[in-house]
């Protein structure tokens, strides 16, 4: 599988990944809602370290810089 994110995609999926644990950890979401944002900051972070986002592949997006 190639990669398919650029470094701005990984920045901001790493931003709102750090961010929902912040909510999380100060007790501001709890309950389902925690559960939810918490499964897609998981799956944020471990998109964002691998540079590959499995959704992108069947639409042909692509957020990485092509050389020219």
């Amino acid at each position: 599988m190639p990669k398919n994110m650029g470094s701005i995609d990984r920045v901001v999926r790493i931003s709102v990944a750090v961010a929902i644990a912040i909510l999380y950890f100060t007790k501001t979401i709890s309950g389902i809602l925690a559960i939810v944002l918490g499964i897609v900051a998981i799956a944020f972070l471990a998109t964002s370290l691998i540079s590959r986002c499995p959704i992108y592949l069947p639409f042909g997006l692509s957020t990485k810089r092509r050389p020219y």
